[in-house]
């Protein structure tokens, strides 16, 4: 995690809910990149297409289509099931606003924005501060948290 957060109770916060490494802002870009090699190393990059992907007490079955909070079942609307399987497709990976609105009916960047944020409401304890479904730099987004996962950093 990249933050400006950079209080111990917050790095503490960070760590408790599952990153692999916290970096404070300013950083050194040298150590940001060994970092972030060392996680790569360690096979938790970013890999292919997945028959579930977890997000804290979430878990969404691909195949299925079905979202699972422990051992309930969360209502998903079509749209945000098609959603949820694009980030299992690229998991951590920054999809671009364009892309998600040229696979909907409505073509509207707007229209997606609406659909994400009702998501957040599903899964997300503190939707105007989410940690699953993260925006990066206003253009795309992409599906954090993921087990196993650590996003990739191509900047979309």
């Amino acid at each position: 995690m990249l933050t400006a957060r950079a209080e111990p109770e917050q790095r503490i916060e960070g760590l408790e809910i599952g990153v692999d490494d916290y970096v404070a802002k300013p950083f050194e870009p040298r150590e940001l990149l060994l970092r972030l090699q060392n996680i790569l190393k360690r096979g938790r990059g970013p890999s292919g297409p997945r028959d579930e992907i977890k997000m804290g007490e979430f878990t969404f079955h691909v195949g299925r289509g079905e979202l699972r909070r422990n051992d309930e079942t969360i209502k998903l609307t079509e749209r945000e099931r098609d959603l949820l399987r694009l980030f299992a497709q690229r998991p951590g990976s920054p999809i671009a606003r364009h892309e998600l609105a040229s696979d909907d009916s409505t073509g509207s960047e707007r229209a997606i924005d609406v659909q994400i944020n009702r998501l957040r409401r599903k899964i997300e304890t503190d939707p105007a501060n989410p940690v699953f479904l993260q925006t990066v730099r206003a253009k795309a987004i992409y599906c954090t948290r993921i087990e196993g996962q650590a996003p990739d950093s191509d900047g979309a």
